[in-house]
């Protein structure tokens, strides 16, 4: 038995953090947007155990049990079956650590997979239950499209979809502590949140440029000094045509949505000068 599923990407085209939980979580009201920038999972039952082959460009500690991993182990601990012998490949294309939940899609592909090959009749809900399990972004990953995220991310409203556009993602050559971030954030006073109600209005009247004017992402507010080059992307995207333009997650890749697919590619081509990981993509709509 063999099965393959693409993974995609995802952007925030807003992120607002409300404080920190009880359970020492923070909450947050996000929407979410899946976009064509994949990587490939594929899943055979062959082999002993669970083996995760990523090539080398993207391997993992030999002592370091994979979120693939502990992903089947919770599809099949809901199932009441032991883990059969699997094969994972991963076939990388979106950036580790660069606030695009490439991580949680592999997950999320890796859960659809399982459920095609030995549950077909498990709901979409009990599927995004088990990604919990490993991360916050896997339930919006599991279905993909376009939702509004509270919580920890896990509690979706799906939302129209975005308008066509171009998204193009550039990626700088540096890494930013999610960790970092959110203790910064339980000091900060923010200035500007999105406008979450806004920015719903406009995707049901599928107005782009009503999303483009609203796309917030508060972590950049007091983003530390040594990152502001996400800033400088920024400026770059928006100087070559960009409606608007945002971190992603906490980041660091930077995105900025275009009406013309013609500008997007020039504002590629002049980032990809500096910028190795800079990519062209298009809104992904559901997956499930």
């Amino acid at each position: 038995m063999r099965t393959q599923e693409l993974a995609p990407a995802k952007i925030n085209l807003a992120l607002d953090i409300l404080g920190r939980r009880a359970d020492g979580y923070h909450e947050l009201r996000m929407v979410m947007q899946t976009v064509s920038l994949c990587d490939v999972i594929t899943v055979e039952e062959r082999g002993t155990g669970f083996t995760l082959l990523t090539g080398e460009a993207f391997s993992l500690p030999a002592d370091k049990v994979s979120m693939e991993q502990r992903a089947a182990e919770a599809f099949f601990a809901a199932l009441g079956v032991p883990v059969p012998p699997l094969t994972v490949r991963l076939e990388k294309n979106i950036p580790a650590f660069a606030g695009l939940g490439g991580g949680s899609a592999d997950v999320a592909a890796l859960l659809r997979c399982l459920r095609r090959l030995y549950a077909a009749g498990m709901p979409d809900e009990a599927l995004r239950a088990i990604g919990l399990t490993v991360g916050s972004d896997v339930p919006f990953c599991v279905s993909g499209g376009t939702s509004l995220a509270k919580g920890r991310g896990e509690r979706l409203t799906d939302l129209p979809p975005l308008p066509v556009c171009q998204i193009v993602l550039c990626k700088p050559d540096f890494g930013i502590s999610t960790p970092e971030l959110f203790v910064l954030a339980d000091g900060a006073v923010l200035s500007k949140r999105p406008d979450i109600a806004g920015l719903t209005a406009a995707l049901q009247g599928g107005e782009l440029t009503g999303v483009t004017d609203r796309l917030c992402n508060v972590f950049e507010e007091f983003l530390p000094e040594r990152y502001q080059e996400v800033f400088r992307i920024k400026e770059i995207l928006l100087a070559h045509g960009a409606l608007n333009a945002a971190m992603s997650g906490s980041g660091p890749t930077v995105y900025g949505i275009f009406e013309s697919a013609a500008e997007a590619q020039r504002a590629a081509e002049v980032l990809k000068k500096s910028y190795q990981q800079t990519y062209v993509a298009k809104p992904v709509k559901k997956l499930v």
